[in-house]
């Protein structure tokens, strides 16, 4: 267990609330990338994996915390796609 890899995934899940919240708010997919969000889950999808696979620790469930919430913005994002045509 590395403590940046622990620092990088709080760094990078401090984030995710603000957009999820501003996702949720707004209604809108202005601002937003659904390819970056994607590849983001993607990623994460790789350390829960790598973790599985070669040294399952801990940190794994801030991957999946995170991955969750990079999911929950992804869910929004189609959510407001389709309040924004329907507008």
């Amino acid at each position: 267990m590395s403590i940046f890899e622990i620092g990088m995934l709080v760094c990078f899940g401090a984030a995710w609330p603000a957009s999820i919240y501003k996702s949720y708010k707004s209604r809108s997919t202005k601002g937003k990338s659904i390819l970056f969000l994607i590849i983001l889950f993607v990623g994460y999808i790789f350390g829960i994996l790598h973790k599985i696979i070669y040294r399952f620790d801990y940190v794994i469930f801030l991957y999946i915390l995170n991955s969750l919430m990079v999911f929950t913005d992804i869910v929004l994002y189609f959510r407001n796609k389709r309040i924004n045509k329907e507008a």
